[in-house]
């Protein structure tokens, strides 16, 4: 299924754009001659990253907005009208987690990862997806991850809030058939982006708890994830390595495996 032609009034709309894999997915979407429309909260590394993707031929704008904030969200569909352009291609990328033992959180970090994670990808996707069935084109690309695979402890909000996600884009697909309209879970493994070192990781642990041939750069996840969404494909794993780990991770048994998983974390280290 190919994605819409680049046109003039046409953007894809990135969130979490200022950093990570969002950078490099703006980055290969302006490579393949798309317009994009840069989402999250740094206005200062969003409009650095403009200058650096603006060409004559691509136009590329910068939209800063708090996407825990469910106004703001709401605001995103009129504001980008204001610019004159149309959204074809939604890429919710945007995402965080939390880190540690549940019985030590924090309420108010755990409900920003879920509104972040998942209530903005489902708020965006609704907001701009009636659009794209009623155009008969367009592609919504949702960032997952692996751990959407398996449960996740030390990280349990945030792989139940990928699960949310991969779920929700296979479904998606299932409503989507036969509109022209494409839809993938990009479910990448480990990548260097410093998204570990923020939600509290040292770096060393994370390299030392998953062995060096997993580990995938972000350029290759964003390439990963554009393929699979313009062939089509609901879910998108970039590296041989990830796509076995999920399959076995799927496939084992969870009293077995979470047992294992726990006991691995670096977040439920005393």
């Amino acid at each position: 299924m190919a994605l819409p032609p680049p046109a003039p009034d046409r953007t894809a709309l990135v969130t979490g754009a200022s950093s990570g894999i969002g950078v490099e997915l703006a980055r290969e979407l302006v490579r393949r001659g798309h317009g994009v429309t840069l989402v999250a909260r740094s206005a200062d590394k969003l409009a650095e990253l403009a200058e650096d993707l603006r060409t004559d031929a691509v136009r590329v704008e910068v939209l800063p907005t708090d996407l825990s904030d469910r106004a703001a969200r709401a605001a995103l569909p009129d504001r980008v009208a204001g610019l004159g352009l149309t959204v074809d291609l939604l890429v919710n990328n945007a995402g965080l987690s939390t880190l540690g033992p549940v019985s030590r959180s924090d309420p108010e970090a755990e409900l920003n990862l879920v509104e972040v994670d998942v209530a903005a990808v489902v708020d965006l996707t609704s907001r701009f997806l009636g659009g794209m069935v009623e155009r008969g084109a367009g592609g919504v690309l949702n960032v997952a991850s692996t751990a959407a695979f398996q449960p996740l402890p030390g990280q349990a909000a945030y792989g139940a809030a990928k699960a949310f996600v991969l779920s929700y884009t296979r479904s998606l697909s299932g409503e989507l058939r036969g509109t022209g309209v494409s839809v993938t879970a990009l479910c990448p493994g480990p990548v260097d982006t410093g998204f570990g070192e923020a939600a509290g990781f040292a770096k060393e642990d994370a390299l030392d708890a998953l062995p060096s041939f997993m580990w995938e750069d972000a350029d290759a996840v964003a390439r990963c994830g554009l393929d699979g969404l313009a062939a089509g494909r609901t879910v998108a794993i970039p590296g041989a390595a990830n796509r076995v780990g999920a399959t076995l991770a799927h496939l084992a048994p969870k009293r077995l495996l979470v047992p294992i998983l726990a006991s691995r974390h670096p977040g439920l280290r005393d």
